[in-house]
């Protein structure tokens, strides 16, 4: 009897401190878009390095204010039909290798579905022209265990592909003149 009470309790405990290993906040989820673009990477790469000006080339981009480069520099911008604004902290600016990486600085609000990212952009010659890179890592913006619709990985994802995709569509037709 105090066998079976026993193995009970200790099945008991097991479950306890194996339950949380079920439950799972959110994971890391990863975006990566790319275009081509008709010109030299001298010319789109004189677009984009404007860190505070992503206006000027992404057609989402309602409005954006900062400065231009440099280590540690803000931009804010706000996207059209989207109330808020979102702030971008830049952490990583070479001008030699035509890239930058940035991060999401406080919340995306209602402008975004994700509650952090990270993200990096560059430039690289391609068959005579330019390949424009942007990839991304970020979080959904619910992470509890259960978020609702469209606060999910999968609007996360969605959001941000989509953000990424309107903003190299835009960067190309600048820079092709279209």
């Amino acid at each position: 009897m105090f066998h079976m009470r026993f193995t009970a309790a200790a099945a008991a405990v097991a479950f306890a401190v194996a339950a949380p290993a079920y439950a799972h906040g959110p994971t890391p989820q990863k975006v990566e878009e790319k275009v081509e673009i008709k010109a030299e990477p001298a010319k789109v790469w004189a677009v984009l390095k404007d860190f505070g000006a992503i206006q000027s080339w992404h057609t989402l981009v309602e409005k954006s204010s900062g400065p231009a480069n440099g280590q540690g520099a803000e931009r804010k911008f706000s996207v059209k039909g989207k109330s808020g604004e979102i702030t971008e902290g830049l952490d990583e600016y070479d001008e030699g290798k035509m890239l930058y990486g940035y991060r999401l600085s406080g919340d995306a609000g209602d402008v975004l579905p994700v509650s952090s990212y990270s993200a990096t952009i560059s430039v690289a010659p391609k068959d005579g022209g330019s390949e424009v890179t942007w990839q991304g890592r970020f979080y959904r913006a619910d992470t509890s265990n259960e978020p609702p619709e469209g606060k999910d990985d999968e609007s996360a994802v969605a959001g941000m592909t989509e953000f990424f995709k309107a903003g190299l569509d835009g960067l190309k037709a600048k820079v092709e003149g279209k």
